[in-house]
Order: structure tokens, then C-alpha cells, then sequence
């Protein structure tokens, strides 16, 4: 499994706001059925490094083809079962098209090894993109921050398992003793984010989690801390990560990598309208709740962002050109990072990798050399030539329409953005989880924690993290 980098939970729950009833802390509800939650381990690595030199690409397993088709370039969904968690290193795409099991036929998960780290330079200042709204639903007004400093205590929950582990800590599923519902706790070592140089990005990870609300974006439900931990309360997404169903099937037939990535896109357009860039866009970072829709988690390198920023920090498959490059860069480097997402979908492996060594990926990057296989769609060819690109006069996301220009493309023609903001239209793949019970089938097993959350005494770090 992907280590955690910078644990990310957040709640899976069918609705797009967090309500009060919803909140660990209400009572029981009459109704049985919890907040999806979403996996706190999965997202960047919990061992973000601070340079770029530092990080290691992780490599990634790249089958092919799998055959969730008849409707071939409908937004249909397509009945699946079960999937695996990811492996570990691409293969070339010449590979992957016949004789593959389709989704549908997945049914035991294999366990492999996870994905690409996440990392990061200090050295940050804002980054802006242009993104207008478009046929799409419309937008959220200024979001209401919601209040969660103090909210919650160590007591108010019980630990279950472990959902992931990193070098800053980990994910634990919890349940809470008031409304019985299950949540995802992201449990962070104060002194190993002090170590790793991740301050700065922790406090903005929860700012940014705070501000935003979103069908396909993880819920904060709130914080706190101890002398030696700092604790974040979100939804447990029980449908596991993106990255083990891609991983598992190989790579996804048309239709269902149009689905994921129309939802990536109303989570980036949402974003980008909050003057946020996501920087860490993966499937990794993409978790499935119990319908099969996504929640994009781990806001570990998100940042508000008006103009223009130079943090390094990503992964190194999707980092845009400017971003290796150290130029100041703004919000159309996550139009970047979605054209290699939905390339990797079609695919099975990223436009620029190569062997994962981080050195010799950025070289490609900067040579900008994209090979398609024949087997990808001419429309969705089309779309990814003007989002990988280099040309920032030319790359969709960037220009006069903003993100209207990416969800006007012809590659996303029958798509229906306000049904699918409401979440109407169906999935492609259903995790096969139960419901509201804390079902953690679809992530892997991991020892326990042996130190004893809740210590006090001294707080050497305790100043450096006030909104916890």
C-alpha cells in the first residue's frame, strides 16, 4: 500500500456538506448507516521529503486492458466486484490490451506494494490558475468555515484498526461513542513533521480541509492534539483507493476513465474558484466511497494561492514542467496533473515514467515527448495533447474559459455536470463493502501502534500548531 504520507481522512458521506447530526460527537442517529469513510492512509506519502532529490519514485504496476464495456462511451456504470491493492511498477503499454480480466471479474484482492511518494521543497509562495465555472452546477459562494478547533478529545472515540502507516504517524479507524458511526483519524507526529519541514504545510493541510466542502472532497470534521501527536477527524471512505482498482484491472476502458476524471474535474474547478491549488493530484489520492464515487483526500500540499507560488512539491509522474523547472507556476499545474491522471487510466502507467528513477522522469517531462498507444480514444487523445502540455497559452485550464474549457472538451460531450455534482449518475464500480459497519476489507493490515496516544507533559511543538 501507498505509505500515508501526510494521513488524510475524510468522510466518504453520501451528502456534500458536513451537518451537525453527522458530527462524531451528535448522538445516535435513527438511521443505521454511517459516513462512508475514507482511508487515512492513502494520499501522499506519510514521508513527504522536503527535496525533490530526496523522494524516491515509487514504481507503479501497469497491466492492461480490462473490459467494463458494452456501452462504450456512455457514463454509464458497469457492475463490478471486488479489487485488489496496488502492485508495483508499470509495464510498457504494448502489454496491456487482450486477454485481461475485466473489472467486473476482480474478485480477490492481491496485495502489492504502493505507490509513488509525494515531496516537496521549501521555498513557497502562492499560486493562482485561471478556472471559470461552466455548464457546470452552480458554485458554492464564499464557504463557511466551519469551526472544529477544541471540538473534539481522544475519549470520544474508539480505535479499531489501523488503516495505514508513514514516517509522520497514521491512519486509524476509529468509532465514535456517541453516534456510534466510523471515522478516519489521521494521526501525526509532532516531532517528525517538525523533523521532515512539514509545518507550514500541516497547518495549511488543515486550514484548506476547514474551508472546503464538496461532494468529492474529503470532510475535516475537526482536530486536536496532545504533547506528542496532532489528531484529524474525517470520514472513513470505505471503498479504498483508486490506484488498487486501477492497479488490479489493469487500465479502464474509456467510459469509466471519463467518469472519474469528470468528477476530478468538478473537485479541481470547485477548488480553483476557493483560489486553491491541489498539487497532489494521483489516484492515490482518489478514494471510493461505498457507491463507487470518488473523494479526493490528502490535502498535505494544497495551498491557497491568488497569484503565483514556487513551491517543488507533488509527485514526480505529475509534475508539470514549470513546477520541475523551479518557475513560479499557478493553478494550471492540476490541469497538468489531470491530463497524466486520465492518461494513466487509459493506460496503466504515467506519459513520463521510466524506471522510477525521479532524475531521469523529470528529464522526460522537460522533453515533453508523449507516445499514445492506438488503443486511446481520438477524442480523449485530443483533450490530453491540451492539457500535457507545455504551452501555457495552449493548456486547457489556463485559458480565457478557465476550467469551462476542459468540460466543454468533446471527450466529456455526454456528460451531464449537474447530475453528476448530485452524485445521479451511477458508478462504474461498486466496492464490495458493508455499509455503516466499518468495513475495512479494501485496505491492507498493518501492525499496531504500541506508544499510548493521549501523554501529557512537556510540548516542545505545542506553539507550532495553535489551530489544532
Amino acid at each position: 500500500m501507498p505509505t500515508l504520507g501526510f494521513l488524510k481522512k475524510k468522510r466518504t458521506k453520501e451528502s456534500t456538506g458536513s451537518k451537525d447530526l453527522d458530527s462524531p460527537t451528535s448522538p445516535t442517529l435513527n438511521s443505521p448507516i454511517a459516513p462512508s469513510l475514507s482511508k487515512t492512509t492513502t494520499g501522499s506519502s506519510l514521508s513527504k521529503t522536503p527535496t525533490a532529490a530526496e523522494s524516491q519514485a515509487a514504481s507503479k504496476n501497469s497491466q492492461a486492458s480490462s473490459t467494463l464495456s458494452k456501452q462504450a462511451d456512455s457514463m454509464n456504470p458497469y457492475p463490478q466486484h471486488a479489487y485488489a491493492t496496488p502492485q508495483a511498477s508499470p509495464e510498457p503499454y504494448q502489454q496491456a490490451s487482450h486477454n485481461v480480466p475485466s473489472i467486473q471479474n476482480l474478485i480477490h484482492p492481491a496485495n502489492s506494494q504502493s505507490s509513488r511518494p509525494s515531496y516537496q521543497s521549501q521555498n513557497s509562495k502562492s499560486a493562482n490558475g485561471g478556472v471559470a465555472p461552466q455548464q457546470q452546477p452552480a458554485q458554492a459562494a464564499p464557504p463557511q468555515v466551519r469551526v472544529t478547533k477544541g471540538k473534539y478529545t481522544l475519549t470520544d472515540f474508539q480505535i479499531q484498526r489501523t488503516l495505514g502507516t508513514g514516517s509522520f504517524g497514521r491512519v486509524h479507524l476509529v468509532q465514535s461513542k456517541h453516534n456510534q458511526r466510523f471515522y478516519a483519524v489521521k494521526v501525526l507526529k509532532k516531532a517528525q513533521v517538525v523533523k521532515m519541514k512539514q509545518v507550514e504545510h500541516t497547518n495549511d493541510e488543515r486550514r484548506m480541509l476547514q474551508q472546503v466542502k464538496h461532494p468529492f472532497l474529503i470532510t475535516l470534521w475537526g482536530t486536536f492534539q496532545d504533547s506528542k501527536n496532532l489528531y484529524m477527524v474525517m470520514d472513513f471512505v470505505e471503498g479504498g483507493e483508486l490506484f488498487s482498482l486501477l492497479r488490479k484491472s489493469q487500465r479502464f476502458p474509456n467510459p469509466v476513465a471519463k467518469f472519474y476524471a469528470a468528477e476530478v474535474t468538478l473537485a479541481l474547478d470547485y477548488l480553483h474558484q476557493q483560489n486553491i491549488i491541489y498539487r497532489d493530484l494521483k489516484p492515490e489520492n482518489l478514494l471510493l466511497d461505498r457507491h463507487g464515487h470518488l473523494k479526493i483526500t490528502d490535502f498535505g500540499f494544497a495551498k491557497e494561492v491568488p497569484d503565483i507560488t514556487w513551491t517543488l512539491c507533488g509527485t514526480p509522474d505529475y509534475l508539470a514542467p514549470e513546477v520541475v523547472a523551479s518557475k513560479g507556476y499557478n493553478k494550471s499545474v492540476d490541469w497538468w496533473s489531470l491530463g497524466i491522471l486520465i492518461f494513466e487510466m487509459l493506460c496503466g502507467f504515467t506519459p513520463f515514467w521510466d524506471g522510477g528513477s525521479p532524475m531521469k522522469i523529470y528529464e522526460n517531462i522537460l522533453k515533453g515527448r508523449v507516445k499514445y498507444p492506438p488503443y486511446i480514444h481520438p477524442d480523449a487523445q485530443d483533450l490530453l495533447q491540451k492539457l500535457i502540455t507545455p504551452d501555457l497559452t495552449k493548456r486547457l485550464g489556463n485559458l480565457h474559459g478557465g476550467s469551462k474549457d476542459v468540460m466543454n472538451h468533446p471527450w466529456f460531450a455526454e456528460v451531464t455536470w449537474e447530475r453528476l455534482q448530485k452524485k445521479d449518475i451511477d458508478a462504474p464500480y461498486v466496492p464490495p463493502v458493508r455499509a455503516g459497519v466499518g468495513d475495512a476489507s479494501q485496505f491492507d493490515k498493518y501492525p499496531e501502534e504500541t506508544e499510548a496516544y493521549g501523554q501529557t507533559g512537556d510540548d516542545p511543538h505545542g506553539g507550532l500548531f495553535p489551530d489544532f
